[in-house]
């Protein structure tokens, strides 16, 4: 079987290099804050570290020179400077000016080793295999505590990327063998999916198609698991070629249609749309060219034998082109005047919201100056039962402030169609989990009862930052209308074999039937809420809605006035 070797060009170009910034950044950054701390009085220094941890490369590189320029007489603060300014031009991709900066640290650098990383990568992205290879064998000897500082798997997948590069397959298969099972423990997906790839480009360079199709098709199916659109893309591309080497060519065409899919961006669908308009147009006047001359040659012939019939024919033409084009005029304007009132309508629904945001916004505002009047004369005379409460009511103030921007701008990216939606499997006990932490303590403050019953087996299909948006506002309403020492439930129920409803349940004030039945209306504009001690424009439930169709699902509210409400959302258990 000849097989199609550029597969490993366009998969993995020149392999994947698993460098740039792959070390833990986090525990790295808080020594050398240590170390800025320590001399802080060297402005230069200082600035320079903070510029480093901002990866701010260009002032870290200014600052860092002038250090150098100011003192050279303190090693430990020139090869800090000397590794900040190597890494700089790393990330930069100026690597002869950032490999003379990392040969001018001594060895005595407290992280000398994360040299030895950065030059092996060097060697590695300019071709110099051995050179490489001499490094990352060093690395391979540190001990467990410098690998507090860099990842081990990457290390051995470099080396074994260096290997692979030599032609040198069994001095590489053991390296990324490890590599991938470290890989694999740490659940990094996107460098599991590439470490899938290299090794399955070994075993493809040794004609093993046993073992490398099985690894190609392992990072196809992480692949679907990300948002990165160039895996999915080179993942399918693979998988095509791995099903024409097979023969199997109906497999390998879903795969190519998978990998344009995936390719192609939406402005390049509207332009080969729009080529393909132009070419069909012209295609059109050709043809409308030609049926032109023939009717030409027609009309000289009947012309010659019958001059009346031929006028009558011209009345005929003209007259069904006018009717057709004043039919089309009509069709043409009933849509301007269904456009015009669509748009009237989505700006008199603007101009309502932005009307009702900035009244409210203006109350609450005027309301936080209010308190912070009367939050300055107790505190003169120190009256802190009164502070307290003032403090807690200006956090509600903020809070509630905050809750209606943050819904307005999910509002917005909703109707222009620019939010990102990725409905996957989600466990509904972890998603409320995560939302409630954060309320805790607001239904601490209310000395609210709260329990939830949701179970770890509880699966829907849903995307998972709109659900949280979606809890997030329905919990907030529950407490804003809950009383004191009321009580919150969240559970499941099954009532429908499709869908699974989860359950947002307070004790609070409730509604009446007037107000539920317009709550649950499509086209209700948004209005200002019955209780005006509560700042809202009706924008979270509105945004609920909205995002819970977006998510095929379903919303209702169950309500009596003083008894509480259950608003339920109903999601799907299977895609």
């Amino acid at each position: 079987m000849i097989k199609i070797k550029w597969l490993l060009i366009l998969m993995f170009s020149g392999y994947s290099l698993f460098s740039q910034d792959q070390f833990k950044s986090e525990s790295f950054h808080l020594e050398i804050k240590k170390k800025a701390y320590e001399y802080k009085n060297n402005t230069f220094f200082y600035s320079a570290t903070l510029y480093f941890i901002e990866k701010n490369w260009d002032s870290t590189l200014v600052h860092s020179m002038k250090q150098l320029n100011v003192s050279k007489k303190n090693r430990d603060l020139a090869d800090y400077s000397h590794y900040y300014r190597g890494y700089s031009f790393d990330q930069k991709k100026l690597l002869k000016e950032a490999q003379k900066e990392f040969d001018l640290i001594s060895p005595e650098f407290d992280f000398y080793f994360l040299v030895k990383k950065c030059l092996g990568e060097i060697a590695l992205e300019q071709g110099q295999f051995k050179k490489a290879i001499s490094y990352f064998e060093e690395l391979t000897k540190l001990s467990d505590k410098h690998y507090f500082y860099l990842k081990k798997r990457n290390v051995l997948h470099n080396l074994g990327l260096c290997h692979l590069h030599l032609n040198q397959f069994k001095e590489a298969e053991p390296y990324l063998v490890k590599s991938v099972r470290l890989q694999e423990q740490q659940k990094d997906t996107l460098e599991t999916i590439w470490a899938y790839g290299d090794i399955a480009n070994l075993y493809y360079e040794q004609y093993k198609d046993d073992l490398a199709i099985p690894y190609f098709e392992k990072a196809y199916q992480l692949s679907k698991r990300t948002k990165d659109y160039k895996s999915k893309q080179n993942t399918a591309l693979n998988m095509a070629i791995v099903e024409e080497n097979r023969k199997d060519f109906k497999k390998a065409l879903v795969y190519r249609k998978e990998y344009e899919k995936w390719k192609d961006s939406l402005n390049d669908q509207n332009k080969i749309w729009e080529v393909a308009q132009l070419e069909k147009q012209f295609a059109v006047k050709e043809k409308q060219k030609e049926v032109s001359l023939l009717q030409t040659e027609n009309k000289a012939k009947i012309v010659e034998r019958n001059g009346l019939f031929y006028s009558a024919l011209i009345l005929l033409f003209l007259l069904g082109t006018t009717i057709y084009f004043y039919k089309e005029k009509i069709k043409t304007n009933k849509i301007i005047v269904a456009q015009k009132e669509g748009l009237d309508d989505l700006n008199a629904t603007k101009d309502k919201l932005f009307s009702i945001v900035s009244h409210d916004l203006r109350s609450s505002v005027n309301a936080l100056k209010t308190s912070n009047t009367k939050l300055l004369d107790n505190l003169e005379a120190k009256n802190l039962e009164v502070l307290d409460g003032l403090l807690h009511n200006n956090s509600a103030i903020v809070n509630g402030a905050y809750n209606l921007l943050d819904n307005l701008l999910h509002w917005a990216l909703l109707q222009t169609k620019q939010s990102y939606f990725e409905i996957t499997s989600l466990r509904l006990f972890f998603i409320v989990e995560q939302v409630i932490y954060n309320y805790k303590p607001l239904m601490l403050d209310k000395n609210i009862a709260f329990e939830s019953t949701v179970l770890k087996s509880d699966l829907v299909f849903a995307d998972q930052e709109s659900l949280k948006i979606i809890l997030r506002n329905l919990l907030d309403n529950a407490i804003k209308f809950s009383e004191v020492n009321g009580s919150i439930k969240i559970y499941t129920q099954q009532t429908d074999e499709a869908y699974c409803d989860l359950v947002i349940e307070d004790s609070g004030i409730g509604m009446n039937e007037t107000t539920r039945a317009g709550l649950l209306k499509e086209s209700e504009l948004l209005s200002k809420k019955e209780n005006e001690n509560s700042i809202g424009t009706g924008l979270g439930l509105q945004l609920c809605k909205s995002m819970i169709q977006k998510n095929k699902g379903k919303f209702s509210i169950e309500s009596e006035l003083g008894k509480g409400t259950k608003m339920i959302v109903s999601l799907l258990k299977k895609a």
